[in-house]
């Protein structure tokens, strides 16, 4: 399975330069952690995995503020950063990764099925991106979503 691969590969990577990780998640419901933490020996690099579904939660656990979600909505680049941050701030963790999309079904003009946000924090910098991965149905969505997660990971620690 290429997510297990790649799993392994960002573990190691992380590894080699001492660096521990956090996973926030939303439409991805904690796959990206179960993913690296299907890799045994993966507790001397991943730190802990927040699943904040709920705006509620994503405030409560995250920091998330009320006035982002209320501006931009939970998909959103802003949220996605604000997720990447508090997970780090609320970690011990170096790195962090954060998602928050639309897995399906449904979604609307502005926020079309299949549109993910994704937020990376790195000693505090913290970087932003959507990808448009299409109406692929719920399951397929979030598979694509963890496996971004991932590849995102892989490339900051080969950055």
């Amino acid at each position: 399975m290429i997510a297990e691969a790649l799993a392994r590969e960002v573990l190691a990577l992380a590894r080699a330069r001492g660096l521990r990780i956090a996973t926030a998640e939303s439409c991805t419901g904690g796959m990206v952690a179960a993913a690296l933490t299907d890799v045994a020996g993966s507790s001397d690099v991943f730190d802990r995995g927040f699943v904040t579904y709920s705006n509620a939660a994503k405030e409560a656990v995250l920091g998330v503020l009320p006035a982002t979600l209320a501006a931009h909505g939970a998909v959103s680049e802003a949220v996605a950063a604000e997720m990447a941050s508090g997970a780090q701030r609320n970690s011990l963790a170096e790195l962090t990764v954060a998602t928050t999309g639309i897995a399906g079904p449904g979604g609307s003009e502005y926020k079309p099925e299949g549109r993910v946000c994704f937020g990376l924090s790195l000693g505090g910098q913290t970087q932003v991106e959507t990808i448009d991965f299409g109406p692929l149905g719920r399951a397929e969505v979030r598979l694509a979503a963890t496996q971004h997660a991932l590849q995102l990971l892989q490339r900051a620690l080969t950055a």
